[in-house]
């Protein structure tokens, strides 16, 4: 289980554009890694759209947003399309980077177990160090929480 301190898994995962984008190609940025259940869902949509909409305060913070779900690129693709999102959105359908932060559990709902994604927001500095982890995340006030934590 990651902790905050530790050095933050590298990946390499296609965007909704079709490019590989790796953790380490934001070497001297700040990121806010979200994982997300699903596209199109109530809770992920605004969480999305929150971020989205807080762009301008994060980016003058010299931070960037990646979402990470395990969504085809087909999906994501429609998701940024349909709300506008100005940020990156990567496809793990191996779930190989959601294992390696942790965040592909055991869930439960109506009493049946599944395997899925608990969403969790991850606050990495310039070096690559997780400096915050936010597990289990209530979307609403989300965003302003973690504004205030970069």
């Amino acid at each position: 289980m990651l902790k905050e301190g530790d050095k933050a898994p590298d990946f390499k995962l296609p965007d909704h554009k079709g490019n590989i984008i790796s953790l380490k190609d934001f070497k001297g940025k700040k990121i806010i890694l979200y994982f997300y259940p699903k596209d199109n869902t109530s809770g992920c949509t605004k969480e999305a759209c929150d971020f989205n909409e807080s762009l301008p305060d994060i980016e003058s913070k010299n931070a960037i947003v990646i979402g990470i779900s395990p969504d085809s690129l087909d999906s994501h693709k429609k998701f940024a399309e349909k709300y506008n999102l100005n940020f990156y959105l990567l496809s793990d359908e191996s779930k190989e980077t959601l294992q390696k932060y942790g965040v592909w559990k055991e869930k439960s709902m109506y009493g049946k177990k599944y395997l899925g994604v608990e969403r969790t927001t991850f606050i990495i500095d310039e070096k690559g160090v997780i400096n915050k982890i936010y597990p289990k995340v209530k979307v609403p006030g989300h965003v302003k929480e973690v504004l205030k934590d970069i």
